[in-house]
Order: C-alpha cells, then structure tokens, then sequence
C-alpha cells in the first residue's frame, strides 16, 4: 500500500471517531455538548471533505 492509502485509511477513521463523537455529546447532552456539538459536526464534514478529496487525487493517480 501506498502513503496516500494509508493517509486516506487515516482520514476515514478519523471521520468516523469525529462522528461518533458528535453522536455521543449529542446523546447526552450537558455542558460539553452545548459547548462542542457544533464544532464536532464541522469538524466531521471538513473530515469527510478532505477524504473525498484525497480518495478523488487517488483515482486521478491511477489513472495517469
């Protein structure tokens, strides 16, 4: 497997945890969700974007 694999591999993990997360404070509530939710779901969509562009830079890579 390439870097690129492994940081996309990363990235996807990654996006999962930030999500979970955000569920998670969500499902409870309290201080921490009032104070983080937003940023949690921000955080999960930038995550999401950075690995649809990395996985769309790996198809043009194979296909060169």
């Amino acid at each position: 497997m390439s870097a690129l694999s492994y940081v996309i591999i990363l990235t996807l993990i990654l996006t999962v945890a930030v999500l979970f997360t955000g569920l998670g404070s969500m499902s409870i509530g309290g201080e921490f969700d009032k104070k983080h939710s937003t940023q949690l779901m921000f955080a999960r969509v930038g995550m999401q974007g950075a690995t649809l562009v990395l996985l769309l830079f790996a198809l043009y890579l194979a296909n060169l």
